[in-house]
């Protein structure tokens, strides 16, 4: 997905046509200029821990690349992927909903990007007066409620390799280009299985000739034929996300 080159008006924040975020760019000019003098671009580095289960959201993030991994951490230290955000939403939105903790531990994971960060305390205020905003975000935070249901309605019932189309997928929404930068381990995570069936599901996506398997990388070949693969485990909290909040 194409990346936006950043303007910047003479506040020194970008200017909402610029920037990379999509849920930012969709927001009503009203509702920007509410956070536009608060937001401040900063780096996502792959592997750098954006949240910490349990930690106070102090700020939230808009993706303009990269992507942030949702990781449900369980008592004996397990951490195992529920959900993708990227530069189509935000991360924080717990906020909205009466929580001021991260429910979720956020890692960032495939290219190297930038988001544009704002305190948790000036979101809080601009929702509290534009109901436009609030709604536009609630909507977002549904759409992603969807996809985590989606995760686990697949790992009940679906098989490895269809699971794993559908991770490829969510990646391949998320970055710029065919090439997803993706380990073994990240697919085990999201997948909740070992290595060796990771290499079975890739081997098999190969084989159906939809993707290249590379070291440490995959790329997408066949998009068609891997959403055809995922079936039903992808698609309807994307279809929910343009029909909710639409393309920018």
């Amino acid at each position: 997905m194409r990346r936006h080159e950043t303007k910047r008006d003479m506040t020194g924040a970008p200017a909402q046509p610029e920037v990379g975020n999509r849920l930012l760019r969709c927001m009503a000019a009203a509702d920007y200029a509410l956070l536009q003098p608060h937001l401040e671009r900063v780096p996502l580095t792959v592997d750098a821990t954006l949240a910490t289960f349990g930690a106070p959201i102090t700020t939230v993030c808009f993706p303009e690349g990269a992507i942030a991994g949702y990781l449900d951490v369980l008592g004996d230290g397990r951490r195992l992927a529920v959900g993708l955000v990227g530069h189509e939403g935000f991360m924080g939105w717990p906020l909205l909903m009466g929580s001021d903790r991260w429910q979720h531990e956020v890692v960032v994971r495939s290219e190297n990007s930038t988001a544009l960060r704002l305190p948790a305390g000036v979101l809080a205020e601009a929702v509290a007066v534009s109901p436009s905003l609030r709604a536009l975000l609630l909507r977002f935070a549904g759409t992603f409620m969807i996809q985590m249901s989606r995760t686990i309605v697949s790992n009940l019932i679906h098989k490895v390799d269809q699971r794993a189309a559908r991770w490829l997928l969510l990646y391949h929404d998320r970055v710029r280009g065919d090439e997803i930068v993706v380990t073994h381990a990240e697919l085990g995570i999201m997948l909740g299985v070992r290595r060796a069936s990771v290499t079975g599901a890739l081997h098999m996506l190969e084989g159906a000739q939809v993707i290249r398997s590379l070291r440490g990388r995959v790329v997408v070949t066949d998009r068609a034929g891997l959403e055809a693969i995922a079936g039903e485990s992808y698609g309807f909290a994307e279809a929910e996300y343009r029909r909710l909040i639409g393309e920018a």
